[in-house]
């Protein structure tokens, strides 16, 4: 985790002049509609992407089903589509299977990895190493927070063919305010103390800052054990919400722009129930809750926040852990590269 304001400067250094190729080069073969392929952490920094696609760019964007064509067989014309494939480690076989039936239909192809030499890279007719460094810790950290800034590059990049700093100005404050978070271990560490006993917990935002929540829940279960439910705003009013009472911990992301404005009458909801409520987000929202971390999102675009937000919620995963007598760096049923099929 502390290694991330390193791996983003790394990022803005060395990996944005490459992404910015790459971008031109598919901007050139104008691909109509995007699709992302993922597993675990990396899916949901393949959502995050989505968002990126659908409101950056407008382009069509959706997330595939591998088995269609892994188990099922199935070849759709892919035709003009762009097939963005995100892997840490490029090395799971459904992954580069699916990856190679998209080409074959005739796909652009691109990975995401953190290792140039994988299978996936290999495959792929485009490639971009998020320069992360080796992972030793098995739950994903710094390639989570890698991918979502190499991918925010990307996308500024076709946004702007042939823009030199596409994205890269907007992006310069990170790495000094994630070295700020994470330097709060504190503030975490009291926070975790009220999920040390929690039998089961809810996460929840909307917009950009949803695949916040789902990698949040995501390391809270692997590391702790603890059953962690995310949904978007929305969907917890449609039905969930019943499962809130006073003493259901619900942590809500609210992103400083319009995804947190479209959370805030479920934040109402939240509070008439008399759920123990904490909120990660701007000063604003924390200042309103019981409990909660803020960010330092003043002059941070929406589309970047989600690379602050998940900081904390990585260390609350580790503190949690910690809390229950268990190991964060080594959970049980663990690899570090999942071999689906």
């Amino acid at each position: 985790m502390a290694e991330q304001p390193d791996v983003l400067r790394r990022i803005l250094a060395e990996g944005a002049p490459r992404i910015r190729v790459v971008a031109e080069q598919i901007a050139a073969r104008r691909p109509r509609f995007v699709l992302l392929t993922a597993r675990g952490t990396s899916d949901n920094a393949a959502l995050y992407a989505k968002y990126l696609f659908e409101v950056r760019l407008g382009k069509p964007c959706g997330l595939t089903s591998m088995s269609t064509t892994t188990a099922y067989g199935a070849r759709p014309d892919l035709r003009d589509c762009l097939v963005v494939t995100v892997s840490q480690s490029g090395g799971s076989p459904d992954l580069v299977a699916s990856t190679r039936a998209a080409r074959e239909a005739g796909a652009i192809t691109l990975a995401v990895t953190n290792n140039a030499g994988s299978a996936l890279a290999g495959i792929s007719e485009f490639h971009i190493d998020v320069l992360a460094g080796p992972e030793r810790a098995l739950p994903a950290t710094k390639t989570y927070t890698a991918e979502l800034l190499a991918l925010y590059l990307l996308v500024e990049g076709l946004r702007v063919p042939g823009d030199l700093v596409a994205g890269d100005l907007a992006a310069r404050a990170l790495p000094d305010l994630a070295e700020s978070v994470l330097a709060r271990h504190d503030e975490v560490r009291a926070l975790a103390a009220r999920y040390r006993f929690a039998e089961r917990m809810v996460l929840t935002s909307r917009g950009y800052g949803y695949p916040t929540a789902k990698e949040a829940a995501l390391k809270l279960m692997e590391t702790s054990y603890i059953p962690a439910l995310s949904y978007s705003g929305a969907d917890l009013l449609h039905g969930p919400l019943a499962m809130v009472d006073n003493i259901s911990p619900v942590i809500a992301i609210v992103t400083d722009g319009k995804g947190g404005q479209a959370l805030r009458p479920v934040l109402e909801r939240l509070r008439d129930r008399g759920a123990d409520l904490v909120v990660i987000g701007g000063h604003a929202e924390v200042g309103r809750a019981a409990a909660g971390f803020a960010l330092p999102t003043d002059g941070v675009a929406e589309e970047l926040q989600p690379i602050l937000e998940i900081l904390p919620l990585q260390r609350l995963a580790y503190e949690v852990t910690l809390a229950r007598g268990q190991d964060p760096d080594a959970p049980r049923s663990l690899a570090k590269i999942t071999e689906t099929r």
